[in-house]
């Protein structure tokens, strides 16, 4: 067995149980447990290897293409595990943890304008490939169908199984947008009545890392605004806030898109009847976040604010 034999096939975590009596259920991916460490494993083997099975991806090619981190971080881990050289773009903010992550696997970075995000990552990775056509195998994430399909053939056949079939609302945060369009996609195709919610940020300038204000930035090619049944949004604070009440409560120790979906999702379970169920995904794990400074607060008492 090697590593990339260990992606997917996460458990499904039963959150706040303690409240359940007066709520529906809710029931969240840990997706920290991939090998890389977060959800993204999951689209870029299938990127990857989808690459070197067309003939695209061969020896001597470097691996290359933009990502606010944690895409980059399994690419890299891939690379290391299969011989390729990685480089990736990422905006110069991205967390020390996850540059360092990268660089100890061994890609290359080149750190591009804080100010123009992920946005920004993507527009000079083409420009990259543009130039260099030959030296490159260029996955583009963002406009990649197999991104979105490795969760219809993974995320969403597990959660279905692993909920007995008995899930009713399916809510996520989004980045690309391929865990949300690829799991949803396939649950609705068990149960055309299961309801599926994307969460946003509540303003372009937010502190939640990878996802995406999807009316202010550039859209992935296979997102599809028509498609979610409804869109909630969730503040910068009240996610750090919840990163931290996740901590401290639940043992669960996340990054701030996976505290967004519980928060979230919590909202939304709280006005469901009691049978229920309600599936959201943790992104990545806290680790990557530790020189955050909103981590500081839990040392705080709360008063309460951080519900």
């Amino acid at each position: 067995m090697g590593i990339l034999d260990i992606v997917g096939n996460t458990a499904l975590l039963e959150l706040f149980a303690e409240q359940k009596p007066s709520r529906a259920g809710l029931f969240a991916k840990a997706e920290f447990l991939n090998p890389s460490g977060s959800v993204k494993d999951r689209a870029a083997k299938a990127m990857i290897l989808e690459g070197i099975e067309q003939g695209k991806l061969t020896n001597g090619k470097t691996i290359i293409d933009a990502t606010s981190g944690n895409t980059g971080i399994a690419y890299a881990m891939i690379g290391a595990a299969l011989g390729y050289a990685v480089k990736i773009y990422l905006p110069a903010n991205a967390s020390m943890e996850r540059k360092s992550i990268m660089r100890h696997y061994g890609a290359e970075l080149v750190e591009t304008s804080p100010l123009e995000g992920s946005d920004g990552a993507f527009l000079a990775v083409q420009e990259e490939v543009r130039a260099y056509p030959e030296k490159y195998f260029y996955p583009n994430q963002y406009n990649n169908d197999t991104n979105w399909r490795a969760h219809f053939n993974g995320t969403g056949v597990e959660i279905w199984e692993q909920t007995g079939g008995r899930i009713s609302h399916f809510i996520t945060s989004m980045g690309t947008s391929g865990t949300f369009m690829g799991t949803s996609r396939r649950l609705k195709g068990y149960n055309p009545r299961i309801r599926a919610i994307a969460i946003q940020p509540d303003s372009p300038f937010h502190g939640i890392e990878g996802t995406k204000h999807m009316e202010s930035t550039l859209k992935p090619g296979f997102y599809d605004p028509a498609w979610p049944d409804d869109f909630v949004t969730v503040n910068t604070e009240d996610a750090y806030a919840m990163a931290r009440r996740l901590a401290r409560e639940e043992g669960v120790y996340t990054g701030v898109s996976s505290a967004a979906n519980v928060l979230a999702a919590l909202r939304l379970a709280e006005t469901l009847p009691r049978d229920a169920l309600v599936v959201t995904i943790l992104c990545d794990s806290g680790t990557r976040y530790m020189s955050d400074r909103f981590w500081d607060e839990a040392a705080k008492p709360s008063g309460g604010n951080d519900d």
